[in-house]
Formats: structure tokens, C-alpha cells, sequence
């Protein structure tokens, strides 16, 4: 297996460095082309893997072949390579919005082609990602694909009719969670906290919530039920959210980047 990265961003890192950190396949088997100078240079610091300003040379050397460019310069960058691609590659774009139809018109019917839809928590090992193909990936290259996201975080295959509302939710909702964590600081700042501190009691309850929902599997509502007693100041609390709309914001914000989503599709 031979991975080649077009595009050596800050996701292509954070994949590469992933494969490397799980040894899954060593730095001699993957390489990255950029036409941009100092993308290349930084993408060889943080991963020491080969880097080439020639997007050809990624095709001809890859087995698997991970598209992490912009979405709007995907049919530039595509185009040229059209007659380049092998049978049996496995070709994986994670450009956000752009659907396995206009990928593969872009790059041949008969390939095997994959949307994948991962989020920035990837660049910690805590990403969020969600696949679809097209038919004629096998289950045994399902499999690959899985491990090879599965090194950055998680990772689920979906319907492709799902790939938007994917986007949504995870590939836009760190930023919703940003959101969140910066009021919650600015909520323990306006009552006397620090900053420093109410920083990191927001993110730390964050992550401890987040990994109660993952450890435990039960509704968030019954974990929400096991923290509010009668009268007190959870309940409190709650009701103020009810009361300025925080449960549809969020919905609403989903819906609004899902709908943003399928317009950069289309």
C-alpha cells in the first residue's frame, strides 16, 4: 500500500500523521504534492515524508490517492490527471460539498472513488468522519478506508444522500462547540473566574460530557436527567436555555450549513 496525498494542507497532515503515529504504514509508503512552497515545507516537517510539487508523480506512485484540495479547485487540479488513474486505485476526496457524481465526471466513471466528509478534531486524533462510494469498492477496500480514517479519530460509512447533513452537523459543528465554549468562558469570567481558568473548566467539562455520552451510550437526556435535581441550580440553568432558544439554535445551525452545503454541491 503506497498513500499519496494531493494537497498537503493542514488535513493531509493531520492524516498523515495519524497513519505514521498508529503505524499503520510507514513514512517511506506515503507522499504529498503541492504546488505551494510552503504548504510542501511544512507538511515534510511535522510528517518527514516525501513531498513533490507534481501532482502526476502522486498518481503514478499511489495505490490510494487522497484529494485534500479546496473544493472550488478541484476541477483545475483534476483535469490534468484525467488519463492518469489506475483501475484498481482507490481515490478519496475530502473536499466539502463536492458529490460523487461531479468527482466522478472529473476523474472516470469506472474509478473507485470515495466522499469522504472528516472534521478539524482529526488534527488531534478526535476526528469525526463519515464515507460514502461508489459502486464497486469492495467491502475488503471499506475495510482500508476505515482503518485508514479510523487513525485520526472515528469513522462511519453513510449514504451519500446523508453527506450534507454530515457536513452539518460534524464537519461545520467544532466551531458550534467553539462557540459554546468561549460563552460558557465568558459566562464564568462575567461571575469573578479568570479567564485561564474558566477557559479550561468550559473545554475540560466539554470533552468530559462528550466522552460520558461516547463511555456510557446512554441519551444525552438521561445523562442531562442524572445532573438535574429538584429545584436546583441545574435545573435552573436549563431553563434559561429553553427560554432563549439554545436547542434550536443548534438545530438550526445544522440546517443552515446542510443547506449551504448542497448549494456548494450543486
Amino acid at each position: 500500500m503506497r498513500i499519496g496525498f494531493i494537497g498537503a494542507g493542514k488535513m493531509a497532515t493531520a492524516l498523515a500523521s495519524g497513519i505514521l503515529q498508529k503505524e499503520y504504514v510507514e513514512k517511506e509508503g506515503m507522499i504529498a504534492s503541492d504546488p505551494y512552497l510552503p504548504s510542501r515545507e511544512k507538511f515534510q516537517a511535522a510528517t518527514n515524508i516525501e513531498t513533490v510539487e507534481d501532482n502526476q508523480k502522486v498518481v503514478n506512485d499511489s495505490s490510494i490517492v487522497i484529494l485534500a484540495v479546496k473544493p472550488q479547485m478541484m476541477r483545475e487540479v483534476l483535469s490534468p490527471l484525467k488519463s492518469s488513474w489506475k483501475e484498481e486505485q482507490l481515490i478519496l476526496s475530502i473536499a466539502a460539498g463536492v458529490p460523487l457524481n461531479q468527482l466522478r465526471e472529473l476523474i472516470g466513471t469506472e474509478r473507485k472513488i470515495v466522499r469522504v466528509m472528516p472534521n478539524t478534531p482529526a488534527l488531534v486524533g478526535e476526528g469525526a468522519a463519515c464515507f460514502s462510494v461508489v459502486k464497486g469498492v469492495t467491502s475488503e477496500e471499506i475495510k482500508v478506508i476505515e482503518n485508514l480514517l479510523n487513525c485520526v479519530g472515528k469513522a462511519w460509512q453513510v449514504e451519500e444522500k446523508q453527506m450534507d447533513a454530515v457536513t452539518g452537523l460534524s464537519g461545520s459543528g467544532p466551531a458550534y462547540i467553539y462557540l459554546l465554549i468561549e460563552a460558557l468562558s465568558d459566562g464564568g469570567v462575567l461571575q469573578g473566574l479568570p479567564r485561564s481558568l474558566a477557559t479550561e473548566l468550559a473545554a475540560q467539562t466539554v470533552l468530559g460530557a462528550a466522552q460520558m455520552v461516547l463511555t456510557t451510550q446512554l441519551h444525552p437526556g438521561e445523562l442531562k436527567d442524572q445532573v438535574t435535581s429538584p429545584g436546583g441550580t441545574t435545573i435552573n440553568g436549563i431553563a434559561k436555555l429553553e427560554e432563549i432558544g439554545l436547542r434550536n439554535a443548534m438545530i438550526q445551525a445544522v440546517r443552515a450549513a446542510t443547506e449551504r452545503s448542497k448549494e456548494l454541491g450543486r
